[in-house]
């Protein structure tokens, strides 16, 4: 049940797919933003008549870290009429320990309490690999007063964020858990509306494109790029961030954020493969101050990869990441950049 027919090798594609399995899972979680911890729970892949389709996934999950976070959840994605059409359903509560940076680079810790539900669904155009789609997002934070609040807006420490999208995506990648060839760009705006419940209004304009081109069976270079644009009155802990490996979350925040990150995938066997990366990223804090010396930031790292589940190409790994200040290690299930 674990041997893959093929080479002989650690597989779990027949335990998932042949057998029911439900996948345990249990992920260490290394963000320096929280912490040393852990996630666990299960995914359960749920298999259909036709073997080419792909298969939706439920899953349950709970996880504490070293700095008292924790988080409880459940999600289902649904690839639907022949991946016409694709679904995202998340509800979940966390209880997180962050940081609060302020414009002079002082921290000052606050706990985040944070109810969380999701729908969404992307529907294809015809037979191409354009989608449209929308969602829907409620958020209910609670933030019990902290030292450095004085800096933000007091509304902030009790929202209820309720907002819709839109969303347009070219998605051609030929794996959804560990693409290794293709291209997908993802152009959305999320708008929180007072007339659906919402405390305030404001948004964000999202665009990224992740980009396989492999040279060969062995090397597989890939590129990232992202930008994200805050409107309105947006939370302090909601302005876009450098999303970097190597750099804790919220770490470097603006009204603004640009990134560039390449990773170069190296196939020693067919199972394993090792990997290097490296990316730049900067945040603007105010359009009424576009000086961005100080906030242009970078990272370099490297891991290795195994082929988990070779029917679904589902790979598994570990990554080290340096930032502009500290070193990060990241377990990795799919891709490094899974959105």
């Amino acid at each position: 049940m674990f041997r893959d027919s093929l080479d002989n090798a650690f597989d779990i594609s027949t335990f998932i797919l042949e057998n029911n399995g439900v996948l345990p899972l249990v992920i260490p979680i290394t963000e320096p933003a929280v912490g040393f911890g852990a996630v666990a729970g299960g995914a359960y892949f749920l298999k259909k008549k036709n073997r080419e389709q792909k298969e939706d996934i439920i899953a349950l999950m709970g996880g504490l870290t070293t700095n008292g976070t924790w988080l409880v959840g459940g999600a289902y994605l649904g690839f639907w009429n022949n991946d016409s059409v694709r679904y995202r359903g998340v509800v979940g509560y966390g209880d997180l320990s962050l940081k609060f940076y302020d414009p002079n680079a002082e921290s000052f810790e606050f706990q985040l309490q944070a109810f969380m539900f999701l729908q969404q669904a992307n529907f294809r155009i015809g037979n191409s690999d354009f989608f449209l789609g929308g969602k829907y997002r409620l958020s209910i934070i609670n933030i019990p007063i902290f030292k450095g609040n004085e800096l933000i807006d007091p509304i902030d420490l009790e929202l209820t964020n309720s907002g819709v999208s839109l969303i347009a995506e070219y998605d051609n990648l030929n794996n959804t858990f560990s693409p290794t060839d293709g291209l997908w760009v993802h152009l959305s705006y999320d708008q929180n509306l007072e007339i659906i419940g919402s405390t305030k209004n404001w948004g964000r304009l999202n665009f990224f494109t992740h980009w396989y081109f492999p040279v060969n069976d062995k090397w597989i270079p890939a590129l990232r790029l992202e930008s994200i644009l805050a409107t309105g009155d947006t939370p302090f802990y909601a302005l876009p961030f450098v999303t970097l490996r190597g750099i804790p979350a919220l770490r470097y925040q603006g009204d603004l954020t640009f990134l560039a990150e390449t990773e170069q995938l190296y196939n020693i066997t067919p199972r394993w493969g090792l990997l290097g990366f490296t990316g730049i990223g900067t945040a603007i804090k105010s359009f009424d101050n576009s000086d961005i010396e100080n906030d242009v930031v970078w990272n370099a790292g490297g891991g290795f990869r195994y082929l988990l589940a070779r029917k679904l190409g589902l790979k598994m790994g570990a990554d080290i990441a340096r930032g502009p200040e500290d070193w990060a290690f990241y377990i990795t299930v799919g891709t490094g950049w899974l959105k």
